[in-house]
């Protein structure tokens, strides 16, 4: 080092960039040349240590030219071509018009017979979104695209009693107790349905279980019109939702399998009367998704339909007038039924259809009461005009009902209820016209003449209502009384069926139909 303390002469000289700058026929000073070589070493360095860090990342200890690659581009800088560790490019000199040669990268000739021998790359497919359940009800199901449930730490048996002794105990997480996986198994070693306080939090279990005691029918009528609004308008039912549903339907189980002496009778009818206002409520709550539920919500609908024992002797229910009759019962759970037929029978297509085929069971089969008749007759209202043609005409109900209510006639036993049931679903089939007064002369029209047999359009009518009913039945007399119904009825009779996918066909009853009973199990 001279005493002045000059500069010491970097690693890259001055001379290396005048040599370059006058191979491009550029002329430069050795002050410009000396900053230019500084400059270059700085970038050099800055490079070379870029390149260390992707050497050291890959656990060498030589760098590669790949390591240089990379830290040029990380630097953002244009690599250096002809110096891959893979596979060297061919570089091919070109001398243009003027100025110096140029070297390009040599272009790979294809032979087209080559390519259209190969196979052809396939494409790859197109981003795509698919929807899945991430949760029903708040339960995540168990799908490939949800994150399996975590596993329990525990191996052993949890039903085995601890090292010291004692058995594992629930814990309580957030209000919420957690049982244990033996608290849903019996004595019997059969399956039990979780409890209330399984699932629900304090603030729901106290909600259910004051709904359910204003909803028994000793409770206060402006307590139950409360908690029956509250099941339509409510909703934050969804937690509550499946506990109730087994409510109705064990309830309605036990209303019909209860002791017939009079207040027992009196409580059974009150409590299925109750029990059809919840599920009416439940359906109208547009908030709740209670699809789910619905094979627990038409078994005691299709009970109380179908069950003979709401018969009950007349004397019985002249004690209670205010109570709703058998008839009653059977008139709102078929109303219940249209409902729930209407909001999801499109949704699931064969509903309709299964549930025709019970009800024909019970319309035609011998050995039933005619309360059951008449709650078939109920059902087949709410399913649809095509139930009723089915079920009367080509099933054959219509003479089977009109045997057994004329001998019950003869017997002395009440069959206004029955009787009401056969008029309503041919009213629902085909409507009366109209007998109000002439709009031109404002007269009131007498009673309509019968049904007559000199035309021919009267004895086609007559024919297919006496093929329907039998001639000496109580309902081919009511319906020849009124002429100009009978003629529009016998019209909708003799109407072809349509091909419905799942229906019942028209010749009869469909195979397998005589198996089912009226009793629906719940």
């Amino acid at each position: 080092m001279s005493a002045g303390g000059g500069a010491r002469p970097g690693l890259y000289k001055a001379d290396s960039v005048i040599d370059v700058a006058e191979s491009l026929g550029i002329g430069l000073s050795d002050a410009v040349a000396s900053a230019l070589a500084s400059d270059i070493e700085y970038r050099l360095h800055q490079i070379i240590e870029e390149a260390s860090r992707f050497t050291r990342h890959s656990k060498r200890t030589v760098m590669s030219t790949t390591d240089v690659d990379q830290a040029l581009r990380t630097l953002n800088i244009e690599p250096v071509y002809g110096h891959s560790a893979a596979s060297a490019l061919s570089f091919r000199k070109i001398q243009p018009a003027s100025g110096p040669p140029i070297f390009v990268v040599d272009d790979e000739e294809i032979d087209f017979e080559t390519v259209l021998r190969d196979e052809p790359i396939p494409i790859p497919r197109a981003a795509r979104y698919t929807a899945h359940w991430l949760a029903i009800e708040g339960v995540q199901p168990l799908i490939p695209e949800n994150p399996p449930p975590p596993e329990s730490t525990s191996t052993s048996d949890p039903t085995k009693p601890l090292n010291n002794g004692t058995s594992p105990r629930p814990t309580v997480q957030n209000g919420t107790t957690a049982h244990s996986t033996d608290s849903a198994v019996g004595e019997d070693g059969k399956a039990k349905p979780p409890s209330v306080k399984t699932h629900l939090s304090r603030e729901l279990q106290n909600y259910y279980q004051r709904l359910i005691a204003a909803l028994v029918p000793a409770a206060d009528e402006r307590k139950r019109s409360a908690a029956l609004t509250s099941l339509r308008a409510d909703a934050g039912l969804a937690p509550v939702l499946p506990y109730l549903s087994r409510w109705v339907a064990e309830g309605v189980v036990a209303a019909i399998k209860r002791d017939t002496d009079n207040e027992d009778v009196d409580l059974d009818r009150r409590s299925l009367d109750i029990y059809l206002d919840v599920i009416n409520a439940l359906l109208e709550n547009e908030r709740l998704l209670v699809e789910p539920y619905l094979h627990q919500m038409l078994p005691p609908i299709l009970s109380i339909l179908l069950t003979s024992t709401l018969f009950v002797p007349s004397g019985i229910l002249n004690a209670y007038p205010s109570e709703p009759t058998p008839s009653h019962l059977r008139t709102h759970a078929g109303s219940v039924l249209a409902r729930l037929l209407v909001q999801h029978g499109p949704t699931y297509p064969n509903l309709a259809s299964r549930i025709t085929t019970t009800l024909l069971a019970a319309l035609v089969e011998q050995g039933r009461m005619l309360g059951t008749r008449e709650g078939a007759l109920r059902g087949l209202i709410a399913v649809g005009k095509e139930a009723i043609r089915r079920g009367i005409v080509h099933a054959g109900g219509g003479k089977v009902v009109g045997e057994d209510t004329e001998r019950a006639k003869d017997m002395g036993m009440d069959t206004s209820g029955v009787e009401q049931a056969m008029i309503d679903a041919l009213e629902a089939l085909q409507p009366r016209p109209e007998t109000g007064p002439d709009p031109t002369t404002g007269i009131t029209a007498g009673e309509p003449e019968p049904l007559g047999d000199m035309l021919d359009e009267d004895k086609e009518a007559a024919d297919t209502i006496k093929y329907a009913f039998g001639e000496d039945t109580p309902f081919y007399r009511e319906i020849v009384r009124n002429g100009p119904w009978a003629r529009l009825l016998g019209k909708a009779m003799s109407a072809p069926s349509a091909a419905t996918p799942g229906m019942p066909s028209s010749t009869g009853l469909p195979v397998g139909a005589s198996g089912a009973g009226s009793e629906v199990p719940s």
